[in-house]
């Protein structure tokens, strides 16, 4: 490396489904500073609920991009902006599900080179529970890890509701892949790990945005949903903006990882 010392560890931060705009602008300051400060050589935020709270638009992804992030994933909001559509095909770096039908938009991996070499990031979308329709998360990934191809060091974003259905895949994809990391539930479970065989775990990273809510949006609409069934409209919350995610440290020359560390920041 140019007479550097080779580098022998390399550190991944991913930050959990972004709310809004007071999740963008939580995401988009821990991305710069944990790059800045050396905290972090990669950066990957979950970008799905972005756009007020419902998908992305260009815009937005080119601010989270600007601010550090190397790779957006979405999830089963990915269409709700239709104006992004293009979006997806033209920008290699925002990932949406892998096992969405053939003939959507876009990608449902992105590789980036890096200083330990290529990482790639694939999106899966859960099925149990979820509105959204999907193929088999298990077996879309066992195809593509299949596929001829150098994809270095793969993190996974199941992007799915059920915790049974998460672990099961933690199983499944053990050894196989560096990280599988669990979003879309907006609230941050315990059991981060690194199993046996090198794989990075939790089963969900929680939310970047407004704790002050109900998973993001204002309290008092929600609340009426429940006690009611009416219709209501969910506005994104503002009061106690917080960053979570994960902070995973890698062997470089093995790609297996080394550490997982959850990360909740609150803003000031």
């Amino acid at each position: 490396m140019n007479g550097m010392e080779t580098k022998k560890t390399f550190k991944i931060l991913f930050g959990g489904d972004i709310v809004g705009a007071p999740g963008r602008g939580a995401a988009a300051r821990a991305a710069t500073r944990f790059k800045q400060s050396g905290k972090a050589d990669f950066v990957i935020l979950n970008a799905e609920n972005a756009a007020g709270g419902r998908g992305i638009n260009a815009r937005i992804a080119e601010e989270l991009f600007a601010a550090g992030a190397d790779v957006l994933t979405m999830g089963d909001h990915v269409w709700d902006q239709r104006d992004s559509y293009p979006l997806f095909d033209r920008e290699p770096r925002l990932v949406r599900p892998l096992n969405l039908a053939p003939g959507c938009p876009g990608h449902g991996a992105a590789t980036v080179e890096t200083a330990i070499g290529p990482v790639t990031v694939v999106q899966l979308l859960g099925r149990t529970f979820m509105a959204a329709t999907a193929d088999c998360p298990f077996r879309a990934m066992d195809a593509w890890l299949a596929q001829p191809r150098r994809p270095g060091a793969v993190l996974v974003d199941i992007h799915a509701e059920a915790t049974s259905e998460k672990i099961a895949l933690r199983h499944f994809l053990d050894g196989r892949v560096a990280g599988l990391f669990g979003t879309h539930t907006h609230v941050p479970t315990a059991d981060e790990c690194v199993t046996a065989k090198g794989t990075a775990y939790i089963t969900d990273l929680g939310m970047t945005g407004a704790h002050d809510s109900v998973i993001g949006r204002t309290v008092e609409p929600i609340v009426d949903r429940f006690r009611t069934g009416m219709p209501a409209k969910f506005e994104v919350a503002t009061g106690d903006v917080r960053f979570n995610g994960v902070l995973v440290t890698l062997d470089a020359a093995t790609r297996r990882a080394l550490r997982i560390q959850r990360i909740c920041e609150k803003e000031e």
